[in-house]
């Protein structure tokens, strides 16, 4: 497979005491996706999405590149408290800074997970990550609609670069704009959008798109039962979901270490019940985590909650 690198299970370490299966490092495997040809697996698989070019095209503090393999040594030390199979199914590195064609690789991996069985979890990598994951999402599901929930403080909604090339700040444009093509439904729903980092005109695309949206005011303002009763109606639906969650939609104290700081972003703990039932409602088919810089982290804090979020998820998924 271009551009794909098997897993460094290196990176998969922790404490030399413990006893048999208690931490994921010591149930993790790998799975070479050039060779890998069953399809009757289970569990998850995480893919790392090693890139932040679309972050600097979009004028961001770069750094994400490395976040992938971050967020895998922070889970490796983590306690399992129920025994899944999980593997590690290695990372997309782009070549030459082409990131279309490295989005359009992420894609095809995606694909491949699904098509064996598993669930994916991409790990980014800037939110430029979205648009080669849901690349991924179109050859498995064909003209199925999904739902898209993206915990984020940026609707990522930008105008494409007249090269056709996206942004981080583009993939949700990007999906849009593909299902439009498609005649097809876009049902995109965000969650802690901040008035301060999305102008005026990406609120009104957002309305063109007929984007949902629940602002962090609103989630402050009423508390995380906000987040609960804003995904009510997503739940109910028979559609499957797509899950994006972008590290910078929490404040800065919490997840200093990503392009774009947010002052006044989420507290992790106001999400986490929705996180919960998003797992165990088993509408989810596919979960990406983006936006972690561990170059500019601070004591490991974004690093570690992201490795933590994507444990609960695991935890309560069914």
């Amino acid at each position: 497979m271009k551009l794909y690198h098997p897993a460094v299970m290196t990176d998969w370490q922790g404490r030399a005491d413990a006893k048999e299966n208690e931490y994921f490092y010591q149930i993790i495997k790998p799975l070479d996706l050039s060779t890998c040809i069953e399809n009757n697996l289970k569990g998850f698989a995480l893919l790392g999405f090693e890139c932040d070019l679309g972050i600097k095209r979009n004028q961001g503090r770069i750094g994400a590149a490395a976040g992938a393999r971050a967020i895998k040594q922070a889970v490796a030390r983590l306690p399992v408290h129920r025994l899944i199979s999980i593997y590690d199914a290695g990372s997309i590195v782009p070549e030459n800074n082409d990131l279309a064609t490295a989005q359009v690789a992420l894609g095809n991996a995606v694909n491949k997970l699904l098509t064996m069985g598993l669930f994916p979890v991409v790990l980014g990598g800037g939110h430029e990550t979205a648009w080669g994951h849901y690349q991924g999402l179109a050859q498995y599901l064909g003209n199925k609609s999904v739902d898209i929930v993206n915990f984020d403080a940026h609707f990522d909604l930008r105008d494409i670069p007249a090269d056709n090339v996206g942004t981080s700040g583009t993939p949700f444009r990007q999906i849009a704009l593909d299902r439009e093509q498609k005649k097809l439904d876009f049902n995109y729903y965000c969650i802690g959008i901040q008035k301060a980092s999305n102008t005026r005109s990406l609120f009104d695309t957002a309305k063109k798109l007929k984007a949902h949206y629940l602002l962090a005011d609103d989630i402050y303002a009423k508390g995380m039962l906000a987040v609960e009763e804003f995904l009510t109606p997503i739940l109910a639906r028979n559609t499957p979901i797509y899950l994006s969650i972008c590290l910078d939609v929490f404040a800065a104290c919490f997840a200093p270490g990503v392009s774009a700081p947010q002052s006044l972003g989420l507290n992790p703990w106001q999400i986490i019940s929705s996180l919960k039932q998003l797992a165990a409602s088993g509408k989810v088919i596919s979960l990406d985590i983006v936006e972690l810089a561990p170059n500019y982290d601070i004591d490991q804090r974004t690093t570690k909650l992201a490795a933590q979020l994507l444990n609960i998820f695991i935890s309560h998924s069914i």
